[in-house]
């Protein structure tokens, strides 16, 4: 089933996509009441603007097979944008007062890479828990991804997150940690990949009344739920949505900044992603690396040797959680028919 979006409003990367495969009209189409709608909330720095909105619209259309979805775009207005960046949002996303005019069956907010150790003292805080209370009272449920994730426990809980020895990264095998109708279906070992350096733990969550719903072999969290107010918040310490190269994306992202000195250390390989032969020919290039660490070395990443083998062996599971809550919007549509309107603007 087709996810569509507000027309007008298509950003080049939905529509160059479509007219490549002859895929779906994008433009809204239906009945209103046949649509379950979503505001899609992106606060990814502007290098991964458009790629995390094309993940979620393909993921979705993956999830959504006969259930009609529609995206409404939009970014907190207190994010540091490059010139670029503001001008795509200017052009493609609404602005964040128009949630409390408009109707929406659930959200989906992302995090973005963080200025400051504590995150209540990130300059677009206070605008976010203004979301998160507006999403409590008008969303039958909401998704909040990584560090979206951290960001909702510790506003409504005081949950903080853990400084991780290094960054979890990679493709981690996880297992269902108890019953619910958002795993509903899904198998008993599931992959999922993750990019990040802090987590949230078990024991923390759970004393705060949040339910774990998966967690790796060795028992960290990625999907955990709690009801708040009208709204399911659902929490992904990892990226379900990723598509089949982002991991490498942001392998190669790392390896620059350390190459033109932005940080100390070569980054560590994402695991369970690479074959063996690939592993092989990245850690040759590791080894080049640290012997002459220049910037132009970039120019010989080899990107052609590895790119063949990935997979995205994580889009059955991400695609099914997916469907699962796209089913508990429709279900829920009664819920957050008549929500409150709170204000989600600058102050």
């Amino acid at each position: 089933m087709p996810v569509t979006i507000n027309e007008g409003c298509v950003p080049p990367s939905w529509a160059n996509r479509n007219q490549r495969s002859h895929s779906f009209p994008l433009t809204v189409s239906g009945a209103p009441g046949e649509v379950t709608k979503i505001a899609l909330i992106n606060n990814m720095p502007d290098s991964a603007l458009e790629d995390t909105e094309l993940q979620f619209c393909e993921l979705l259309e993956a999830a959504a097979v006969d259930i009609p979805v529609q995206l409404q775009l939009f970014s907190l207005p207190d994010l540091v944008r490059g010139e670029r960046g503001r001008q795509h949002i200017a052009k493609y996303y609404s602005r964040l007062d128009e949630l409390r005019d408009g109707h929406f069956d659930g959200a989906i907010i992302t995090g973005t890479e963080p200025i400051q150790a504590d995150l209540k003292e990130e300059p677009y805080w206070h605008t976010l828990t203004r979301l998160l209370d507006w999403a409590s009272e008008n969303t039958s449920s909401t998704v909040l991804s990584c560090l979206a994730a951290h960001a909702g426990v510790l506003y409504s809980d005081g949950v903080k997150r853990n400084r991780l020895a290094d960054k979890r990264f990679g493709v981690f095998v996880h297992r269902r940690a108890s019953h619910h109708e958002l795993i509903d279906g899904i198998p008993d070992m599931l992959p999922i990949p993750h990019s990040r350096w802090n987590e949230v733990r078990e024991d923390a969550l759970v004393a705060h009344g949040y339910s774990v719903l998966t967690k790796t072999v060795n028992g960290a969290v990625d999907l955990f739920v709690k009801k708040r107010n009208n709204s399911l918040f659902v929490h992904f310490q990892g990226h379900p949505e990723y598509e089949r190269l982002t991991l490498l994306k942001e392998y190669r992202r790392d390896i620059r900044r350390f190459l033109k000195q932005e940080r100390e250390t070569y980054p560590t390989m994402p695991e369970g992603y690479f074959d063996q032969r690939s592993g092989n020919v990245l850690d040759a290039f590791r080894e080049s690396v640290l012997k002459n660490r220049d910037a132009d070395r970039m120019s010989q990443f080899p990107d052609a040797a590895v790119v063949d083998s990935l997979q995205n062996t994580w889009k059955t599971s991400a695609s099914a959680i997916y469907r699962n809550w796209l089913k508990y919007l429709v279900s829920h549509k009664s819920v957050s028919a008549t929500g409150s309107a709170v204000h989600v603007g600058r102050k």
